[in-house]
């Protein structure tokens, strides 16, 4: 991408999520890096992918923000609603992308030479330096329609059911793995915007630009995000814990995509629990947050002790499961948010990036020859 466009470029995005507060300090540089880095590609199609991404990801939480705020419950005692995103939830979502298209501008440059410039179009399998763009486009469609989903999906009128309960169970709004018509529909349509971004932007080779080539990527792609949204359900409902508070029956969401505290005592005075192997600097910024999180919780649960009441029950009903004010709805507590996010986006480019090798016959051993 030529400089003189991507440096406003660059500039503007970082400005707007700084205006708008959409990212927090850290996550404004991570921002800008990932966007230099989505800059560097020659082809101007991957930092088109990231801003599509980011400005319909940031329209999306905007639109359900205040629904959401009445329908789950902060770590920290508030009221739901996502604050600004930390640097841990904008690499979440792009490192993968991010190592494909370094991979793939190194190989392009390595490729070329004087007398043929090996990045003038996308030969559409005929290189197979192309699985790596496949793997870059899918990477963006997955986590577009996984954000479109789970950030629309909370304002469908009919309840969510966990996908990986045999019975389907009915489950509260916001529960990892918890799917609705609406979320899924909302899923296809953040696939969508990415497929036809890619499909406007990649610069297909001559032989392959004809409309059918086209409308045939736009399916193919929206068809493997769509995909992607559901297997982040599936991963999110096996290996996230979706912590519900008693009291009103809400979830509860972790600051940052981080786990939630089950136990308000379940950490021991000035040891807060997941901060074991952390860097000083995120120790005490994870303590920090625990301990926010610790007196929420407890000042809430001693508020529904005195009155022998709790939040949401009629007059008389005492707190249950020995006065614990939070339970595990579903899920196991192996990975917070952002860790699915980031194997759910691994699992879908890798295996996009397989399904093409496959299809177009191609050896990907070569690609560690350049």
């Amino acid at each position: 991408m030529k400089a003189i466009i991507a440096v406003p470029a660059i500039a503007g995005l970082v400005y707007r999520a700084w205006s708008h507060k959409s990212l927090t300090s850290l996550g404004l540089v991570a921002a800008g890096l990932t966007a230099s880095a989505h800059a560097l590609h020659p082809w101007s199609a991957p930092f088109i992918l990231l801003a599509v991404f980011y400005l319909g990801g940031t329209r999306v939480t905007k639109v359900k923000h205040e629904i959401k705020s009445r329908l789950t419950l902060s770590a920290t005692g508030s009221d739901g609603g996502e604050g600004p995103r930390t640097h841990v939830q904008v690499l979440a979502n792009s490192i993968v992308a991010t190592v494909l298209i370094l991979a793939h501008t190194y190989v392009l440059a390595k490729k070329s030479t004087p007398s043929h410039n090996a990045s003038r179009c996308f030969s559409n399998g005929r290189d197979v330096a192309d699985v790596l763009m496949i793997g870059i486009v899918a990477n963006y469609a997955a986590v577009a329609a996984d954000t479109f989903s789970s950030e629309l999906g909370i304002l469908s009128k009919s309840k969510p059911r966990l996908i990986t309960s045999p019975t389907l169970r009915v489950v509260p709004p916001g529960t990892n793995g918890g799917v609705t018509g609406t979320g899924l529909l909302a899923g296809v349509f953040g696939a969508f915007t990415i497929a036809l971004s890619s499909a406007a932007f990649l610069p297909f080779c001559s032989q392959d630009d004809t409309l059918r080539g086209r409308v045939g990527w736009v399916l193919g792609v929206t068809a493997w995000g769509a995909l992607g949204s559901v297997l982040d359900s599936v991963l999110g409902g096996l290996f996230q814990a979706s912590v519900v508070d008693k009291r009103t029956g809400k979830v509860v969401e972790g600051s940052g995509g981080k786990k939630v505290l089950i136990h308000p005592s379940s950490t021991k005075p000035g040891v807060p629990a997941n901060t074991i192997g952390l860097t000083p600097a995120h120790s005490a910024s994870g303590a920090q947050l625990r301990a926010t999180e610790t007196v929420a919780n407890t000042a809430a649960l001693r508020g529904s002790r005195a009155t022998q009441t709790s939040v949401g029950s009629s007059s008389g009903e005492t707190d249950e499961g020995h006065h614990e004010s939070r339970r595990v709805e579903s899920g196991r507590d192996i990975l917070d948010n952002n860790a699915v996010n980031v194997l759910m986006a691994l699992i879908m480019s890798v295996g996009a990036m397989g399904v093409a090798a496959w299809a177009w016959g191609l050896d990907v051993t070569e690609l560690t020859v350049w």
